[in-house]
């Protein structure tokens, strides 16, 4: 039996509307096989899937998406397979999510010079004691009539140019790549498409992601048309890279992107499932105790 993976999904521990239990158990409503928790520029919620995964049988990958600046573009890279408790992973992320709290402040400040007040605040509400993320921002937005949906919140407001726009300074590309790395885990380019990038920027950006040591793409993704599946097939095939997918599920609020419901792979692809240093958690064998994680993620 075919196992169906969606390797890019996520919960309140960043800025998913379901928590880690939830997103769990909504995956085996969905007949999602494995599920990887990737939140962004935390790993908090890893532990409580595990838990939760080791109850209803589905497949948990700890996992990350660390935030980067590439050549003045925020690029996401996905970890997968990391050890939480790498202390120089959880390092590197708490300088990320430290920015992030310094970033939703300057949201809020010019919100409300364009006359939106009370941002702030209500985006840490939604947080809910995890970072602030720009989703917050928009729900509190969509809440206040400013916008129909998560589209236009973001084409309106939060994108360059726009009154909440506040440019990120993440991770260099080596950075992102070592914590992942140092963290027993594999990483992976979210969403390529839907950066933008022109044939040669996207060439160029793989090409530096691989002297980094990276070893995937995510060919497809929930925001990501057939046609981008297959373009990005084509380069992980000419760069020899391993192809991953996920839906990006944030929750039920945004219905268009279901978790685990994902096109197939194109043909000739490599699942990064298939490399040898891949990892599974194997609930039906009765999980593995937490602490352990070092075992079946050994460092790379």
């Amino acid at each position: 039996m075919s196992l169906r993976y969606d390797l890019h999904a996520h919960s309140t521990m960043s800025d998913g509307s379901l928590s880690p239990t939830e997103l769990v158990e909504h995956a085996l409503q969905q007949q999602v096989n494995v599920l990887a928790l990737t939140d962004h520029d935390t790993t908090d919620g890893v532990a409580e899937a595990l838990l939760a995964a080791d109850v209803v049988g589905v497949n948990v990958v700890p996992g990350v998406e660390v935030s980067v600046t590439w050549n003045r573009r925020t690029i996401h890279v996905v970890g997968l397979n990391v050890d939480p408790e790498n202390a120089e992973l959880q390092q590197g992320l708490a300088g990320l999510r430290d920015f992030r709290d310094r970033r939703a402040e300057e949201i809020g400040r010019r919100l409300e010079k364009a006359g939106i007040t009370g941002a702030h605040q209500a985006a840490r509400k939604y947080a809910g004691g995890a970072s602030i993320g720009r989703v917050h921002f928009a729900r509190f937005l969509i809440e206040q009539g400013h916008a129909a949906d998560m589209r236009t919140v973001f084409k309106h407001f939060l994108v360059k140019n726009k009154p909440g726009h506040v440019s990120g300074k993440w991770a260099s590309l080596e950075q992102a790549l070592g914590w992942i790395h140092r963290a027993g885990g594999q990483a992976v380019i979210a969403h390529p498409a839907r950066y933008r990038l022109s044939a040669t920027q996207l060439r160029r950006l793989i090409g530096e992601f691989m002297e980094c040591g990276g070893e995937g793409l995510e060919v497809v993704s929930g925001g990501h048309s057939r046609n981008d599946c297959f373009a990005m097939a084509m380069h992980a095939q000419r760069s020899a890279l391993l192809a991953s997918c996920g839906s990006d599920y944030h929750g039920p609020e945004n219905p268009w992107i279901e978790l685990g419901r994902v096109e197939p792979f194109p043909p000739g692809c490599t699942p990064i499932w298939k490399s040898p240093r891949w990892r599974l958690y194997d609930s039906a064998q009765g999980g593995y105790p937490l602490q352990s994680n070092l075992e079946r993620w050994p460092r790379g």
